[in-house]
């Protein structure tokens, strides 16, 4: 029995919650794994884990065992990583995310010097509209926009994106410009998301105000959404860097900009264990203060700390 590779079979399958969705995370096929845990605990002399119809469960003896086999996995990785070099100079893929729009707009423009500036390493963006797991899936570095959830992530803060409110102008010319929130009521919205009815939050000195457009058009992707509202087919609310370059060019114009729509945090995240590799740690050094900068252009934060 190959006892490291037992070890990180029974941690995919402690860390997806049982046996079968270990499978398909390792994807190895069900009777492989539950062998080799069954292996695993035969070798030890003790059970690890309570199978139930559902789900897991660690025995205090597994609690224990885990434990340790993520220290022994997580110094492996640290003797690899020393061994290939990687904590002498900044080298090897490094595997960036970002939403589509966010990764657009600020990392991709900043990804050309950052290399000029690091030729060992290799940049793998990976921009999509969800949410990824840093560690399950080997990413390095997620740029994240809104509050965060997983305390088990390290974060650096390097702004805020605010909510801009827009229209066409072939639109405004056609229903008129809202001058307050509730004159929304009149006019007809383009929605981001299946599920989004809650009325569009405003807010000037201190007050709360609300607005509720006509549900005109419905899209589940921000792009659809600026397209539509670039078309003239209603008024869109999105985060400020997806329709930077829509406003910059004029097929777009802020509407109740006296209001203030909102704004979110944008963090830097990464997984930490054991050392850093150097290649994190020079693109968090590198980008933090650029992104910052970024951040802060006319029509990517447009509203005042």
């Amino acid at each position: 029995m190959d006892r490291l590779d037992a070890m990180q079979v029974l941690l995919a399958v402690v860390d997806a919650g049982s046996i079968s969705a270990g499978s398909r995370k390792l994807n190895v096929p069900l009777p492989s794994v539950s062998r080799k845990v069954a292996e695993l605990e035969r070798h030890l002399g003790t059970r690890l884990l309570i199978r139930t119809s559902r789900n897991i469960q660690l025995t205090d003896a597994g609690r224990d065992y885990v434990e340790a086999a993520r220290h022994i996995i997580a110094e492996l990785k640290e003797a690899e990583l020393r061994v290939s070099g990687e904590y002498e100079v900044p080298r090897g893929e490094l595997t960036v995310t970002a939403s589509l729009q966010l990764g657009h707009a600020v990392v991709v423009p900043l990804a050309s010097a950052f290399l000029k500036e690091h030729p060992e390493i290799r940049l793998n963006l990976l921009l999509l509209d969800r949410q990824v797991h840093l560690v399950d899936e080997k990413v390095d570095v997620g740029l994240r926009v809104g509050e965060l959830e997983d305390s088990a992530l390290f974060a650096v803060k390097v702004g805020d994106v605010s909510i801009t409110t827009c229209a066409s102008p072939d639109y405004l010319k056609r229903k008129g410009m809202p001058a307050r929130p509730e004159d929304l009521s009149d006019h007809e919205g383009i929605i981001f998301g299946q599920v989004n009815d809650t009325p569009w939050p405003y807010f000037r000195n201190g007050t709360k105000l609300v607005g509720t457009p006509s549900k005109r058009v419905r899209a589940n992707t921000a792009s659809a959404v600026v397209s539509a509202a670039a078309q003239g087919l209603g008024i869109a609310r999105v985060l400020n860097f997806m329709v930077a370059d829509e406003l910059r060019a004029g097929s777009l114009v802020p509407v109740l900009d006296d209001y203030v729509g909102g704004s979110f945090p944008v963090h830097l995240v990464y997984a930490r264990q054991g050392l850093l590799p150097l290649k994190v740690r020079a693109f968090l050094d590198w980008m933090t203060p650029r992104l910052r900068k970024k951040l802060k252009e006319p029509n990517l934060a447009q509203w005042p700390d």
